[in-house]
């Protein structure tokens, strides 16, 4: 009997690490899937971007149109220094005139507790 329990025991043992094996092999082929799906993506954005400026630099698409899409899109500063379009706002516009010493700030009003 001993023997069956050590021979089930073993068995087992193979069929965990055939899983394990196993489970390694579908984390590299979803791994090599993702990094293929990531390097397709970069390579279409740059075949777009390159088509673009192609046109914008041959008159056939107008360079104002692609400042304005862009002027929309970045919003990361060193990109939009690429070209040359200002740094995104930290503030909202409605506050560029506004001086903070000048503001009258709501301070905090408690309720009595009924």
């Amino acid at each position: 009997m001993a023997a069956i329990d050590d021979k089930i025991t073993k068995l087992e043992t193979q069929l965990k690490q055939a899983k394990a094996q196993r489970q390694k092999v579908e984390a590299r082929k979803r791994a090599a899937t993702s990094k293929m799906t990531r390097q397709q993506d970069t390579r279409k954005k740059i075949l777009v971007g390159a088509a673009i400026l192609a046109k914008v630099e041959r008159g056939e698409w107008p360079k104002e149109k692609l400042l304005a899409m862009l002027e929309t899109t970045l919003t990361r500063a060193d990109d939009r220094a690429l070209f040359d379009l200002q740094a995104p706002a930290t503030e909202p516009a409605f506050l560029d005139d506004v001086d903070p010493d000048t503001v009258d700030i709501p301070k905090l009003v408690t309720l009595p507790r009924s």
